[in-house]
């Protein structure tokens, strides 16, 4: 009998495996075992919820036709964002921990898998979190940044990341949407959560500080943001044929009068990863005078997307009137640090798009999961210092500039040599490849 069982036991399980279906695990939490110090998850449990919301009356820019003569009246609509909240949760909370989410194709949808529980109850022991926007790219959507998100929510934070109308996967339209919105729905979504904060009906209600701000945005993402921090843009811009139709765009104009009523004093941070529009002309030396408040830049050097030379490191060079700071990663193109690893349903080729969806997400140099985790890690450091103001992150934040530079140099304890300086937070040998520069105002 004993004999029967040996022999058939591989079958039996041979069998239960084909029966069983597989699915891609597409984790969204990865950890490399090189990842930097503050890359690690936070000691809260995470909880992640989906709001909609409306932002009554704005001008409906694919209603604008830029070929017609300018209409007297501009057409206006209700614009409607999904709105993606992850947030410090009760630790017994238990539950689904999956994301559906689309991907590039717009047609797609793959389960995306965190720590996060759907729908777990905040938790009780906290209360006037700071509070971080997260915006994405075009196209792109609320889970494009969703390691980032997962990640500094367990470190308490409150994380609202949007999906921004006509201009994610699924509803990609006109660009000039995207110049004209992308800055507006930011601020919109930032008072829509002050109210939050003080409604008693709302899970919302006392977790969150929204007077004390960040966002984060990625490549248009960016764009937003830096409007948002103060960086109006230039005439040419808002001359373009194919841009804010009729000259929409001059609503964010430097010096208008509704430019002008910006930062938001809400806002106390901005962290811009691969911004466009410096390539296009869309800001200037005087132009970038108007942010107002510190910044963190993140690019990649080979950049072909936004610039990197005349994109990203511009903007960080000529934003004179503040404390700023700029990470690179070394030979990285667009998706430095920012998008999530590319789902395995991504690895094909779309038709209609001409190419490897999963080239959306990955870099041809660095693995992803290990540009997230230096995201996480400098992402954190930086809410830490301006939303939290601790100064214990200045130790994370004043380094040599250049890593490859760096010596390690310790005692046999471990105490750092006068010569020491290798990266902090980052083990030994593991600094390389990155930049890590830091201007102050005037520079």
């Amino acid at each position: 009998m004993r004999r029967l069982t040996m022999v058939f036991l591989p079958m039996l399980l041979a069998v239960a495996v084909h029966l069983t279906p597989t699915y891609a695990e597409n984790r969204i939490d990865g950890q490399r075992p090189d990842a930097p110090e503050l890359a690690a998850y936070g000691p809260h449990a995470i909880g992640v919820r989906t709001l909609q919301m409306v932002n009554r009356d704005q001008v409906d820019i694919l209603k604008i036709d830029p070929k017609a003569a300018k209409p007297e009246t501009l057409p206006r609509y209700d614009r409607a964002l999904t709105v993606e909240f992850w947030y410090p949760a009760e630790k017994a909370a238990g539950g689904e921990t999956a994301l559906n989410a689309f991907i590039r194709d717009g047609k797609t949808e793959v389960i995306l898998q965190g720590k996060a529980v759907r729908d777990a109850p905040p938790a009780k022991d906290v209360s006037g979190l700071p509070l971080v926007i997260i915006s994405h790219g075009y196209p792109g959507n609320r889970y494009l940044l969703s390691h980032l998100a997962e990640n500094i929510a367990s470190k308490g934070y409150v994380v609202a990341s949007i999906d921004h109308s006509e201009s994610t996967y699924r509803n990609k339209a006109a660009f000039g949407s995207t110049l004209v919105n992308r800055s507006f729905d930011q601020l919109f979504v930032l008072s829509q959560i002050a109210s939050l904060s003080k409604d008693p009906k709302s899970f919302l209600n006392g977790k969150v500080d929204a007077d004390n701000a960040a966002i984060v945005g990625y490549s248009m993402g960016g764009y937003g943001a830096v409007i948002t921090a103060g960086g109006g843009v230039t005439q040419k811009s808002v001359d373009y044929a194919w841009g804010g139709p009729h000259g929409t765009l001059a609503v964010h104009k430097s010096g208008s009068k509704t430019h002008d009523t910006l930062p938001d004093p809400r806002v106390k941070t901005v962290i811009a990863i691969g911004p466009w529009g410096m390539g296009y002309g869309f800001w200037d030396a005087e132009t970038l005078k108007g942010i107002k408040i510190p910044m963190m830049f993140v690019a990649g050097s080979v950049d072909d997307v936004s610039g990197y030379e005349n994109g990203t490191r511009a903007i960080w060079q000529l934003a004179t009137g503040v404390d700023r700071s700029l990470l690179t990663f070394d030979n990285a193109n667009h998706n430095a640090g920012a998008p999530m690893p590319a789902p395995k349903e991504a690895d094909k080729v779309d038709k209609d798009l001409g190419f490897n969806l999963a080239d959306h997400y990955s870099d041809a140099v660095w693995d992803t999961v290990r540009m997230n985790n230096v995201a996480q890690h400098f992402v954190t450091a930086w809410l830490g210092k301006y939303l939290n103001s601790d100064a214990k992150m200045d130790a994370f934040l004043t380094l040599v500039p250049a890593a490859n530079k760096g010596v390690w140099a310790t005692e046999k304890d471990g105490t750092p040599k006068a010569e020491h300086t290798h990266w902090n937070g980052f083990a030994k040998r593991t600094a390389k490849g990155l930049r890590f520069e830091a201007l102050k105002v005037g520079e």
